[in-house]
């Protein structure tokens, strides 16, 4: 459902006092807002979410030792191939790239799991929990796609509250990677690489529309160079 994005300002303030718990740098004064007064906002829909997180769930598998034909399988059967970007046709089909960038999906697959309501949260201390794999589809006993969306049962979360979340690591991205320019120490046990999988996930996920925001980006144009 698409409805009005809330005051940008207050939500950056609320991000900056977050920043400010969490003893990392702020962003300057002109650091940019997310959207701007006025503008609307929507998440993607519910399956399409859904089919993302499974998708990436099949790349992590992969990028764990699961055989490519397994995993084609998967897809082909779950109706997701043609969903797959050119990078993960060609590391999910002949293993293709790097394999440590895949890896580092998990976090991204988090951030869509708190999207989709089987998350709990997406503390900036602490990486994915040990159990996300447990509300995934599981690819060793074969469960089909549809059974895990009828496991699971989503609950979406409402757009503003993903477009608040979406500020804060948006701001947290830059704080993370100054920090470590600095060589000041984490406030936790993740770094800047789980909050960008984070982001890329959010900038995904969140729609916003206004004069000044252009078409959705598909997954591999999300741009996280800002």
């Amino acid at each position: 459902m698409t409805v009005t994005a809330p005051d940008p300002q207050r939500v950056r303030e609320t991000s900056l006092e977050e920043l400010h718990r969490l003893r990392l740098p702020l962003p300057p004064p002109n650091f940019p807002l997310c959207w701007e007064p006025g503008d609307t906002v929507e998440l993607r829909p519910g399956p399409e979410i859904e089919a993302r997180a499974a998708i990436l769930n099949v790349v992590l598998a992969r990028a764990f030792g699961l055989p490519p034909e397994l995993a084609m399988q998967w897809l082909l059967e779950a109706r997701l191939v043609d969903r797959l970007t050119p990078p993960e046709w060609q590391f999910v089909s002949d293993g293709k790239g790097d394999e440590r960038s895949f890896a580092l999906h998990a976090e991204a697959m988090f951030a869509l799991s708190w999207l989709l309501g089987i998350a709990m949260d997406l503390d900036p201390l602490r990486p994915s929990p040990d159990g996300l794999m447990e509300r995934l589809p599981n690819l060793a006993q074969g469960e089909s796609f549809l059974t895990w969306r009828r496991r699971t049962l989503a609950a979406p979360r409402d757009a503003v509250s993903a477009a608040v979340q979406l500020d804060l690591y948006y701001c947290l991205d830059w704080s993370f990677l100054e920090a470590e320019r600095r060589r000041l120490p984490p406030p936790g046990q993740i770094d800047s690489n789980a909050v960008g999988q984070r982001r890329w996930a959010l900038e995904w996920a969140v729609i916003f529309a206004g004069p000044y925001h252009g078409n959705p980006p598909n997954w591999e144009e999300v741009d996280l160079s800002t």
